[in-house]
């Protein structure tokens, strides 16, 4: 069974800002990479099919498929862990979440659809979004 992950993408104000943090790391690796330090005990269920879902701006905006899990201890000795995701970002329909800390597991059922080729995300303010959401517009 696949289960994802989801974490704040702290820092980013919107998609663009995630895409420039994630070009400037392919300058020097060949996937991009997130390190924390703990280790997803349901690691064999995310690397089949799983992806980690970028929570921006109080909604999750989109998500990259994660391609491996690796662990390594950091210069000081610590255990860590590194996810290392596809290239590819796929925005997804804003799913309101908030804030937490560190990154939670996200049952497949949970998680918001991918816009389509077709589709154009709306990158409205959050809080007009959630405005929106709440008031049953979207």
């Amino acid at each position: 069974m696949t289960i994802h992950m989801v974490k704040l993408c702290v820092g980013a104000d919107n998609i663009d800002d995630l895409v420039s943090w994630q070009q400037r790391l392919l300058q020097t690796l060949p996937n991009p990479v997130h390190h924390t330090r703990m280790t997803p005990k349901r690691r064999d269920e995310m690397l089949a099919g799983g992806s980690i879902y970028w929570v921006i701006k109080r909604a999750i905006r989109a998500r990259q498929r994660i391609i491996d899990i690796r662990n390594f201890d950091d210069e000081t000795g610590r255990k860590m862990c590194e996810l290392v995701f596809d290239p590819e970002i796929v925005r997804t329909y804003a799913q309101p979440k908030r804030p937490f800390q560190g990154w939670r597991y996200l049952k497949p059922g949970a998680a918001p659809r991918d816009l389509n080729s077709k589709e154009r995300a709306v990158d409205l303010p959050a809080e007009l979004d959630e405005a929106l959401k709440q008031a049953g517009v979207w």
